[in-house]
């Protein structure tokens, strides 16, 4: 009898860790965030997923870029910042939030190469897809998803 007792306890236990635990997921997943919310989140610097460029301000919105698993992060890079060639090791999917971001592709920044999106425009780093970018007068937003890890390696022209 206490052995049934004892497997019934942990099972309702289990139940419960595993309820818990899948409730929790489901919070984790769902979100909504107003742009004044997403501006309230703490900023870090050029962190993973970035360039690195001293200046960048990241703010994560889902995910951990360093891990392994789908991220957001919403990149500010200040105004009349240069952004030299490099890849990223996964496939990522940006959109321009606000300003004008310049980017083009190619393993060594070209000013003719670059293309002005403003924001609302859309645009792929593909994995190891050579890209470099910058801003112009203004500061610029944009967010990026992508699967992580994710790390930045600079190409040498």
């Amino acid at each position: 009898m206490k052995y049934k007792t004892r497997i019934s306890a942990v099972a309702l236990g289990l139940f419960f860790l595993f309820a818990f635990g899948a409730a929790q997921q489901k919070q984790d997943m769902q979100q909504r965030r107003l742009p004044a919310e997403i501006n309230a989140l703490k900023p870090t610097g050029a962190s993973a997923g970035t360039s690195g460029v001293t200046g960048i301000q990241t703010r994560v919105l889902k995910g951990d870029p360093e891990k392994g698993g789908l991220y957001t992060i919403q990149l500010t890079v200040p105004a009349n910042t240069t952004i030299q060639a490099h890849t990223h090791p996964d496939d990522r999917v940006a959109t321009v939030i606000s300003g004008t971001w310049y980017i083009g592709y190619g393993n060594k920044f070209e000013e003719k190469q670059l293309k002005a999106l403003t924001a609302g425009s859309f645009y792929t780093e593909p994995p190891k897809s050579a890209h470099f970018a910058r801003t112009g007068k203004q500061a610029v937003v944009v967010q990026i998803t992508g699967y992580g890890p994710t790390g930045t390696t600079y190409t040498k022209p």
